[in-house]
């Protein structure tokens, strides 16, 4: 079957060669004789391009696509140069198995001869920065509203965050010039010269707190309507946290800011439905 096949495209390349050669041949030469006129072509061109092609390509040169070297089968006979102990060697360790990574003979290994460095904290916490410079020019460009609260939800609706949002969103000073108006924000953290620039303009900075369930509950609302589920209730912030926030998070996500109270009253207030 694939004899005919190569057969088939052998043929049809070398017609369209010989096609190809004669509608690119020189002018017809005209033979005047006694006879009546006669119109003939040389198709020295054509064998050349036939001639050329059969140097580049024949049916004895095609083969299929395998590997040179096949792989070499292990235990199949004294014949094969690799049977019976199948290139191991007689004996021991090395012959009878495999041992476990980083295994020396017995020896101490290198990963406990090498003193520990440093360690990895898991109680870290991952707030992912924004600066009100950019907050400035997506309000300037109309895509966020600066008579409403600006929350997280809000932020990674209009793209001024990513979609990987671990524990929160902090809020940074840079381009703190631009704001030139009272702005309100809920965040998880905010730096002293944002604060400072943000009250100085006429806002607030509120800071809330989200457990993990709770922070999708204000960025994927949708998700817990999907499944049927209701929102779940905002949780209080863990001991080690709680002169870190303000007050806990909303749900769902609010519009309108929360006032301070005063100083004697500023502990960690109980979510109030907007």
């Amino acid at each position: 079957m694939m004899m005919m096949i190569r057969r088939r495209i052998s043929s049809i390349i070398s017609a369209s060669l010989i096609n190809s050669s004669i509608q690119h041949t020189s002018k017809p030469r005209f033979i005047t004789s006694s006879s009546p006129l006669i119109l003939t072509q040389t198709p020295t061109s054509a064998l050349q391009g036939i001639r050329a092609y059969s140097l580049l390509l024949s049916l004895n040169d095609l083969r299929d696509n395998v590997p040179r070297k096949l792989k070499t089968r292990k235990g199949r006979g004294i014949g094969s140069g690799k049977g019976k102990t199948a290139g191991r060697g007689h004996k021991g360790q090395k012959a009878r198995g495999t041992m476990k990574f980083g295994f020396e003979g017995g020896q101490t290994p290198l990963r406990r001869r090498l003193p520990k460095r440093g360690f990895k904290n898991k109680f870290k916490l991952h707030f992912q920065p924004v600066g009100l410079g950019k907050i400035a020019k997506l309000i300037n460009a109309g895509q966020i509203d600066s008579h409403e609260l600006i929350t997280m939800k809000t932020l990674k609706d209009v793209g001024a965050i990513g979609k990987q949002i671990e524990d929160g969103v902090r809020l940074m000073g840079r381009g703190a010039d631009e704001i030139k108006w009272p702005l309100h924000f809920e965040v998880s953290r905010v730096t002293v010269r944002a604060k400072e620039v943000v009250e100085a303009a006429g806002g607030s900075v509120r800071r809330v707190y989200y457990n993990k369930l709770g922070l999708r509950a204000l960025l994927k609302p949708e998700w817990f309507e999907k499944k049927g589920r209701l929102l779940p209730k905002a949780a209080r912030p863990p001991p080690k946290q709680q002169d870190r926030v303000d007050s806990i998070g909303r749900l769902p996500a609010p519009r309108k800011p929360i006032p301070f109270l005063s100083a004697e009253e500023n502990t960690v207030e109980s979510p109030v439905e907007s």
